[in-house]
C-alpha cells in the first residue's frame, strides 16, 4: 500500500494543484426542454457556486445523471467544462450506469473531453445487483480502474442495491493509485468508520441525513470533506460550517449545521410523493428556484426535469415560506436581473 499512496498523492497533486476541494457539489442539471440543457443557466449557477465549492460531479444523481444517455452526458459537459476551468471549478464526471460494459462503453465514448484541463477524473458507482458478491463488486470496479483515468468510487446502495464493505475498497485503494476519492451516500458510513488505512483516498459524505457538523475530520469525523446535493443551495452556509469548525468554534457550527438539517429535511418532505424524477434533484431545484430568484420566484416558470416536467408552483410557494422562516431566502436572486451580464462574464 505504501508505494500506491505515494503515487497516490503524486496524482492528487496534479489533478488539484491548491488541494482537493473539502466542498463538493453534485450540480444540477437546468432544462429549457426536455432532455435539452439551459446553457445560460446552467453557467450562472455554476458562477454562483464558484466562491465556495471549488469541485463539482456532472452529472450526478441531483443532476439526473442516472436517466442520462451518453449523447445527453456529453452535451452537458460540454456547457460546463470550460466555464468550470474559468472558474476554477475541478470536475469530476459522473459515468453512472448500471453494468460494467456500460461504465466501459461511456468512458471510451469521452476519452477526448476526459482530456480537458477542467477535469480531476471520473466517478462509477458498483455494478447494480443485490446478489454481487464482494468479489464480483471488486472485479467490475477493478475493470474500470484499470483503464488508468483518475477515478472516484461511489457508494450508491439507493441505487446499485448493494454496497461496498470496506475490505473491497481497502483492496482496491492497495492496487490502484488512480483511485483517488470515495463518496459515500449510504448514511451508513461504514467504510469510513472501519478505522483502516486507504492510504490517502480522499474520502466525502454524500448522505444529508445524520446532520453535518459533526463529520469532519476537523470536528474529529472520519470524512475529508463533503459532496453534498443541498451545496447546490447551501454552499455559503456549508462554507461557513467548515470554517467556523477549522477555528474550534464547534457551537456555532452545530448550530449552522442544525439549521440546515431543519430545513433540508423539510424540503425533502415536500418533494416526496412527487412521481417524476428523484428527490435529491427536486429538493434541490425547488430551492435554488428560489434563490436563483428571491422574492419574484414566483413569476418565473418552476424549473424543469430531465422529462421534460415541471416542478408544481405549489412547490415554489412551499420553498419560499421554508427560506424566509429561516433567515434564507435572499430579496434578489443570484439569476434576478442580470441573466446576460452573468452568462458573458463565464462565456
Amino acid at each position: 500500500m505504501k508505494a500506491t499512496a505515494v503515487q497516490r498523492r503524486l496524482l492528487q497533486a496534479q489533478q488539484f494543484p491548491t488541494g482537493i476541494p473539502r466542498l463538493w457539489c453534485p450540480m444540477l442539471t437546468h432544462f429549457q426542454a426536455a432532455r435539452e440543457p439551459d446553457a445560460g443557466r446552467i453557467r450562472a449557477h455554476l458562477h454562483a457556486l464558484s466562491p465556495r465549492v471549488h469541485g463539482v460531479l456532472v452529472p450526478g444523481s441531483t443532476g439526473e445523471g442516472w436517466e442520462m444517455n451518453d449523447a445527453d452526458i456529453l452535451a452537458l459537459l460540454n456547457i460546463v467544462l470550460d466555464a468550470a476551468q474559468k472558474s476554477g471549478v475541478r470536475v469530476l464526471v459522473g459515468v453512472l450506469k448500471t453494468s460494467v460494459e456500460e461504465m466501459l462503453a461511456c468512458i471510451d465514448a469521452m476519452k477526448v473531453i476526459l482530456e480537458h484541463p477542467a477535469v480531476a477524473g471520473l466517478t462509477v458507482c458498483p455494478p447494480k445487483g443485490k446478489e454481487l458478491s464482494q468479489t464480483a463488486i471488486l472485479d467490475g470496479l477493478a475493470s474500470v480502474l484499470k483503464l488508468g483515468w483518475p477515478t472516484a468510487l461511489y457508494q450508491l446502495p439507493q441505487v446499485t442495491q448493494n454496497e461496498m464493505i470496506a475490505e473491497t475498497v481497502l483492496a482496491l485503494a492497495g492496487e490502484f493509485f488512480n483511485f483517488m476519492l470515495f463518496k459515500d451516500t449510504s448514511g451508513e458510513d461504514r467504510v469510513a468508520k472501519s478505522g483502516l488505512d486507504f492510504g490517502g483516498v480522499f474520502l466525502v459524505r454524500g448522505a444529508e441525513q445524520g446532520g453535518y457538523a459533526p463529520w469532519p475530520r476537523t470536528a474529529g469525523g472520519p470524512y475529508d470533506g463533503f459532496l453534498l446535493s443541498t451545496a447546490n443551495v447551501f454552499s455559503r452556509e456549508l462554507d461557513e460550517m467548515l470554517r467556523l469548525l477549522d477555528e474550534g468554534n464547534v457551537a456555532a457550527a452545530q448550530a449552522m449545521s442544525a439549521k440546515l438539517v431543519e430545513v433540508v429535511s423539510l424540503a425533502f418532505a415536500i418533494v416526496s410523493d412527487f412521481p417524476v424524477g428523484n428527490a435529491f434533484a427536486n429538493a434541490n431545484k425547488m430551492l435554488d428556484h428560489c434563490m436563483a430568484h428571491g422574492e419574484e420566484a414566483l413569476l418565473i416558470d418552476p424549473p424543469m426535469l430531465y422529462s421534460g416536467t415541471r416542478l408544481p408552483k405549489s412547490f415554489i410557494e412551499c420553498g419560499l415560506r421554508l427560506l424566509r422562516q429561516h433567515s434564507l431566502l435572499p430579496k434578489i436572486g443570484y439569476y434576478s436581473g442580470c441573466e446576460n451580464e452573468v452568462v458573458r462574464f463565464i462565456q
